[in-house]
């Protein structure tokens, strides 16, 4: 009786070991999570932005200037009208960032970030108004934002929008990349990051808001190069952001206000070309990175997870990677990057990440054919 009670154990140990080392067909296996990757919706032309509705749909936008109303189950598709009517696609210019209200729920008011046009010249601008879901149209629309100069060209907008705790705007722009020479100059926009109120004017406590015209009183932050994330870091008041670098240097920072961060004074990175950008990667006045990628992954979208689904990513920080295809998980202590692990290589070019009100990761593709992908954990 005795043998035959520790063979049976035995067995149930060997077949409980062979049911862990064995995950269900077409899971992911992951350092610390087992997860499905799911199709949400699909055919949609290079998506930018995602953005959850209350109930469970979705907006996402198109580079090419749609702003799509999707069903939760990703089945109906419908184009929201009325969007501003100078949004000029191109390069990387187009239809970017898509944010609610943190008063949607009483006002129904949303915000979009584009390049808009003026002729033969364009730079990122901001407007809200409101949308109607019974009728998929966006009314009362008004430019709250005109990122300063216009120039030409199709590169580095920025364009992600976060309302922060404070519930202001804060709004991530580029440095045109033709314009090096303009970053560290007073008086515009130019790799600079904006704060406004929600109805666009701007905060009396901004850094230069006394208009002593070392830059425009809308500006938190300058020195950027081209930032493709933003996040608040769930428990804090910290804002993080990652950006572009050139060949190498990509960057994680966290904001703060009237803050340098030094592009291309110091950079981590060199021309495209093999061409030294700067000998130094400090300077006094100016911050440095948490983190760099050098080389770069060329990160795009941002989130802090902070669901309920996935309890052992719990204040992880999920970044997409445009030139490393890939998905980055980072792990965070206090303002350190002790831990990164590569999620879904070679799946797609990632453009935007984001910890869904029901505890799941959302990414966008992008694709011609691009995705709404949900990672959901396997029970």
């Amino acid at each position: 009786m005795k043998l035959w009670l520790l063979t049976s154990a035995i067995i149930s140990l060997n077949l409980s070991a062979c049911a862990q080392e064995a995950p269900p067909e077409g899971a992911v296996i992951s350092e610390q999570a087992t997860f499905r990757v799911e199709t949400v919706a699909e055919g949609l032309e290079h998506p930018w932005s995602l953005a959850f509705l209350p109930g469970g749909d979705f907006l996402i936008t198109e580079r090419a200037g749609t702003l799509y109303h999707i069903s939760a189950d990703g089945s109906i598709k419908t184009p929201i009208t009325g969007l501003p009517g100078h949004i000029h696609a191109a390069g990387q210019a187009g239809l970017f960032d898509v944010t609610l209200s943190p008063r949607y729920a009483q006002n129904n008011v949303i915000y979009l970030s584009y390049s808009g046009a003026d002729g033969d010249v364009n730079n990122t601008e901001v407007a809200h108004g409101i949308l109607d879901l019974d009728n998929h149209t966006l009314s009362d629309v008004q430019v709250i934002f005109k990122a300063t100069p216009k120039v030409k060209g199709n590169n580095h907008y920025g364009g992600r929008l976060l309302f922060g705790p404070d519930e202001k705007l804060y709004i991530t722009l580029g440095e045109r990349f033709d314009y090096l020479d303009q970053v560290q100059k007073a008086g515009n926009h130019l790799g600079t990051l904006v704060r406004l109120n929600a109805d666009g004017s701007v905060p009396d406590d901004n850094p230069f808001a006394k208009g002593d015209g070392a830059k425009p009183a809308d500006v938190f932050t300058y020195g950027h190069r081209n930032v493709q994330g933003i996040a608040r870091r769930p428990g804090t008041q910290e804002i993080w952001t990652h950006e572009h670098g050139p060949k190498g240097g990509d960057e994680i920072n966290i904001l703060k206000a009237g803050a340098n961060y030094g592009w291309p004074a110091i950079t981590f990175g060199v021309d495209y070309s093999g061409f030294e950008i700067s000998d130094k990667t400090a300077a006094p006045g100016m911050e440095q990175p948490l983190l760099h990628w050098t080389p770069s992954i060329a990160p795009s979208g941002m989130a802090f997870y902070e669901g309920d689904a996935f309890p052992q990513w719990r204040g992880d920080l999920f970044v997409g990677a445009l030139a490393g295809t890939h998905l980055r998980r980072l792990e965070i202590s206090g303002e350190d990057v002790t831990e990164q692990e590569i999620l879904l290589p070679d799946m797609a070019r990632i453009r935007d990440v984001r910890s869904g009100p029901d505890g799941f990761i959302y990414l966008l593709t992008d694709e011609s054919e691009g995705r709404l992908i949900r990672l959901r954990p396997v029970e």
